[in-house]
């Protein structure tokens, strides 16, 4: 399947909002079900237990590096100029 007009346009501009996201926010925390989901998938189960002996609920911050948002960015600006410079929206 050929991505048409809207499909690039669509992704082009999502890419770039989710990038502008990232350059907004320093780090984003988890409920603790994803925390617990995020810690089975990497192991962590050290962690979990030291955290759940204190009697606190376990929510993991994620820190996404400063450069993951420029990227999605210039990738988004990519994708939305090509969506711009395909011709006709159908096939």
């Amino acid at each position: 399947m050929v991505p048409n007009r809207q499909h690039l346009l669509l992704a082009g501009l999502l890419l770039f909002l989710l990038g502008m996201q990232f350059r907004l926010v320093e780090s984003f925390t988890l409920n603790e079900r994803s925390s617990r989901f995020v810690a089975a998938q990497l192991g962590n189960g050290g962690q979990r237990q030291a955290v759940a002996w204190q009697g606190m609920p376990l929510r993991k911050v994620v820190e996404p590096p400063r450069w993951l948002g420029l990227a999605l960015m210039s990738v988004g600006a990519v994708l939305t100029a090509k969506g711009l410079s395909v011709r006709g929206g159908h096939a």
